[in-house]
This record gives structure tokens, sequence and C-alpha cells, in this order.
């Protein structure tokens, strides 16, 4: 585990701060070696990190992007879930009472179901989550919540997010997840369906209107049918 601290970008609302945006990035198994900022999995969440920023800054949204210290899972030390937690607590120490949504791709989204048991998070959205069998799900509880998956992706398994979301759906206030035909885990090919996906979800969380018809029928189908939404 490194020694130095965690690095938060934050890009600030207009105006009062309604709710705060953390986004967390991917990673791998296992890995002591310090995330740069050139790492392609950090570089990966800034596009969207801008995107969803400049859909919502003028709705107070302020957005806070992780850069992790080192690009490691490493159970048993969970490096990320302690950094995350760290990022949670300079939240709540600048925005007391403010609610937090969490957006993770990859390990980001593992890291993001595990910290979800913080008071302030309403919602979480995981992109392409490494869900592996026998994660735990009570996290999750009373949590909206967003799981995307692309049907091509070779480094986490659809399968195991759809397993995944079927156990969280009972606890959760609501959860929806789509499948992105023919799109894998880097989330390139159709990266316009990713976006506006995440920039829909935080807006709907945030002021109850996503203005995106394909979240808001997504929330009006029968539970079954939300767990496997082809877009």
């Amino acid at each position: 585990m490194s020694d130095g601290l965690p690095v938060v970008t934050v890009r600030r609302a207009a105006g009062p701060v309604r709710a705060v945006v953390l986004v967390l990035h991917g990673g791998a198994e296992r890995g002591l070696s310090p995330t740069k900022p050139w790492r392609l999995a950090y570089l990966r969440m800034v596009p969207l990190a801008k995107a969803v920023h400049r859909a919502a800054r003028g709705r107070g949204v302020e957005v806070w992007q992780l850069r992790n210290r080192v690009r490691g899972w490493n159970a048993p030390d969970l490096d990320p879930v302690k950094d995350a937690r760290w990022a949670l607590e300079r939240i709540h120490a600048e925005h007391p009472g403010v609610p937090i949504i969490l957006i993770g791709h990859s390990m980001g989204g593992r890291v993001a179901f595990r910290v979800a048991d913080d008071p302030a998070v309403v919602a979480v959205c995981g992109l392409a989550p490494w869900t592996p069998a026998r994660e735990p799900v009570g996290a999750l509880d009373g949590r909206t919540v967003l799981i995307v998956h692309g049907t091509s992706d070779r480094m986490t398994d659809p399968a195991e997010s759809f397993f995944y979301a079927g156990r969280a759906q009972p606890g959760a206030t609501r959860l929806a997840r789509f499948e992105v035909a023919e799109e894998g885990h880097a989330m390139l090919r159709r990266a316009g369906v990713w976006t506006r996906l995440v920039v829909a979800f935080v807006l709907d969380v945030v002021s109850g209107e996503s203005g995106d018809e394909t979240l808001a029928s997504a929330w009006t189908k029968p539970a079954a049918e939300r767990l496997r939404i082809p877009v």
C-alpha cells in the first residue's frame, strides 16, 4: 500500500451545491504501482466526469474524480475501498448533509457498490462492474442503482453483473441494468450511449427529470425486465 494520499479533481457546481458525484476508476486485481494520471483506467473516466459536470453543474452538482494511490484491489487490504472512503470523508467535511452519487467503472464499480453504505450515498452507477460471485449486495439497500454492461465485455463478465443485479434488486429503492450491444470493456465503441445513460441517471436522481426516455421508461418496466434492458 502506498504511503501517499489519493488525488481528487473537483469540478465545482454553479451556485450552491445540491449534490456531489464521486467518480471512481478501474484497476487490477493486484498491483501496488502508483496510479499515474496517464493510466488508461483513470483517463477513461475523465470525459465522462466532464460530461456529467457540463450537464449538471447548473443544477448544483459538483463532480469529484478520484485517482487511487495504487492500481490494485489488493485483497484483503482493499486499497481502492479505503481511498473511496477517504474521498467520502472529505466530501462530508466540505458539504455536510449533501447527497452523494457514486459512478464507478470496472473495479471502480465494485468499489462503488462496497462504499454505497455511506449514509450520504443515495445512488450508485456501475459501468462494466467487476462483480464476482458472492460479492455482497447489502450496501445497495435503499439506494437507486444503475448498472450498464457491454455484451462483448471480456474483462468483466456481463453474466456476473446480471446475477449481482438480481440479488441486489429486492433491497434497492430502484434498480435498472442495461446491456450495450456489441460493446467491450473500454466503453469506446459506443461511448455516447454510456455517457447519455450516466448523465441521465445523475439528472434523474438530482431533479427527478432525466430528459432521457430510455432511462425514464426503464423504471416503469416489471422488475424482471429491468435486469436486462437492451440498448
